[in-house]
């Protein structure tokens, strides 16, 4: 993943805050944009766990003036319906709290 540190990853999974932090700072400064947004999360139907439920999703907001924010959902549905949701959020909020 971009930017992601093999230790991080190890230390706390791919479904974290911290992961979804390193990824939308490490994509924020590839694309050299003003924004960027991470997502990671377990869309089923396999995968969860009792802390990590199918459907949670770990989003990062991250702007080129150091603004950021994460966030934990879980969404329900199949898992195009997981993905449709945690697409849908990650747009929305963007545009809530930075545009």
């Amino acid at each position: 993943m971009i930017g992601v540190r093999e230790e991080t990853l190890a230390q706390h999974g791919a479904v974290s805050e911290p992961v979804v932090v390193e990824m939308a700072i490490g994509a924020l400064k590839a694309a050299r944009a003003d924004f960027a947004v991470a997502i990671s999360g377990i869309a089923g139907p396999d995968g969860g766990s009792e802390e990590k439920p199918v459907g949670t999703v770990w989003f990062a907001f991250a702007s080129v003036s150091g603004e950021g924010i994460t966030r934990r959902e879980c969404f329900s549905g199949d898992r195009e319906s997981v993905r449709r949701q945690a697409t849908t959020y990650a747009l929305q909020t963007l545009w809530q709290q930075f545009l």
